[in-house]
């Protein structure tokens, strides 16, 4: 039966071909206004570690001057001191612990084709790859080396590896750099996690590092203090070791837990640190120490703004429109096909089935109007990608947002095509008839 169904919605979609396409493009614009601003919401808000994200924590100390806040009304700053990082990172009281700033430094390949650039470089701690479970291509990164100990070592991203070593495995290979010689021991798959979770100082949505050195590095060598770098104190001097012996912070501290249950023993210490600083004159203000997991980060840092919300709204108004201007069109179509459901009807056709007829043939308007959305929507977030770069690694139209799509469609469309249909259905064929 479905079969005699199909036949004559199709035979009907093609004698009616302009109002049909005109019904289904209706529905594919509000189909692609609703999704391409979903799109966005969706890959914009969506969780970076979803197998334990819950255990990954940003820690904020209040080491701020005791008559101002650093961000107000009274939270404390968002990153943390030299000193604060190293005493927290080197007490290894979680599974693992990484701090970490951008800065950036000329690099100098011995390469011939190569010439030298200016490389963006995120100098950390080795526990941060594992921690947020960065994928390698080639090599690993390193452990969490001594607090003065310092070793020469860099991972590379994958595009910094094509541009020296034209892809190959580089591990073991020298790269002069930042005055030094530094030894490669890693090479890192395609990572750019969008919203940058770990360090969102230029954005939620900046570009990835060239390199990845040991944090130890930007002290020994004085690199600049790259992201957000804020000091109440005054007078620190010109020098580099007064700004990392100082209450200046630019450094990102992060955690993993090895558990939920593990939580309150690291608040301890937490506490206990703080307050061994104020025994030697540091945190002058009540302890206000903020443990907050990724998602919880996220959601602090608004990631998602309110206007795109706006966007959607509107969008979902528009879609509505597009129902009704859908439903119109939907009416007049089976209008016209009034004398041939009333012949039917005569025959012996029941209401149930001309529903049934009426309704298939909306399904497959939906399912056009489905394709034809998600032509929009592909063009749309590409003109999103050309307008806005910094999206460019996080904007795409996935699987689960393709079906969605399709099925709004198909949806919206028996949606705007239910109410013609029952008309159709109960329709006195006498008058037809004559």
């Amino acid at each position: 039966m479905f079969n005699y169904y199909l036949a004559l919605s199709l035979k009907s979609i093609s004698h009616q071909k302009s109002l049909s396409l005109l019904i289904s493009t209706t529905l594919g614009i509000g189909i692609a206004a609703c999704m391409i601003t979903y799109s966005l919401i969706h890959l914009m808000s969506k969780d970076p570690l979803p197998n334990k994200s819950e255990r990954v924590y940003h820690i904020q100390l209040d080491n701020w001057d005791l008559n101002f806040a650093a961000i107000p009304p009274d939270l404390p700053p968002e990153e943390v001191t030299w000193r604060d990082a190293m005493n927290i990172v080197h007490a290894k009281q979680a599974k693992y612990q990484a701090a970490h700033a951008i800065t950036w430094g000329m690099v100098t390949p011995a390469v011939k084709h190569v010439p030298p650039f200016l490389g963006i470089i995120r100098a950390t701690q080795g526990e941060f790859f594992p921690m947020f479970e960065v994928p390698f291509l080639y090599g690993q990164g390193w452990h969490n080396y001594p607090a003065n100990h310092v070793e020469y070592v860099a991972v590379l991203s994958k595009s910094t590896n094509q541009r020296i070593f034209g892809g190959i495995n580089s591990v073991g290979q020298t790269l002069p750099m930042l005055g030094k010689l530094f030894t490669v021991v890693g090479v890192l798959e395609e990572w750019h996690p969008s919203p940058k979770f770990f360090d969102m100082s230029f954005g939620a949505f900046y570009q990835a590092e060239d390199l990845y050195v040991p944090l130890q590095i930007k002290a020994e060598l004085e690199l600049p203090h790259g992201g957000s770098s804020n000091c109440w104190e005054t007078d620190l001097g010109d020098q580099y070791q007064a700004f990392l012996n100082s209450e200046c912070v630019n450094f990102n501290l992060w955690i993993e837990l090895a558990s939920d249950q593990t939580k309150q023993q690291f608040e301890h210490y937490l506490q206990t640190y703080v307050e061994q600083q104020k025994v030697i004159g540091r945190f002058p203000k009540v302890t206000n120490n903020i443990m907050l997991n990724i998602n919880q980060w996220l959601a602090h840092k608004e990631v998602v703004g309110s206007d795109i919300y706006l966007f959607f709204y509107l969008a979902l108004l528009f879609l509505l429109v597009c129902l009704f201007n859908a439903a119109s069109l939907m009416s007049t179509k089976f209008t016209a096909k009034n004398s041939e459901v009333a012949l039917r009807r005569a025959l012996g056709a029941n209401q149930q089935v001309i529903f049934l007829q009426c309704l298939t043939e909306t399904i497959i308007l939906g399912c056009l109007g489905a394709l034809i959305g998600l032509t929009l929507c592909i063009f749309g977030l590409e003109g999103i990608k050309y307008l806005y770069p910094n999206f460019s690694a996080f904007v795409y139209l996935d699987i689960p947002l393709m079906l969605i799509t399709v099925g709004i469609s198909i949806l919206s469309s028996v949606l705007a095509g239910l109410l013609p249909s029952i008309k159709v259905c109960v329709l006195a064929p006498a008058g037809y008839l004559k």
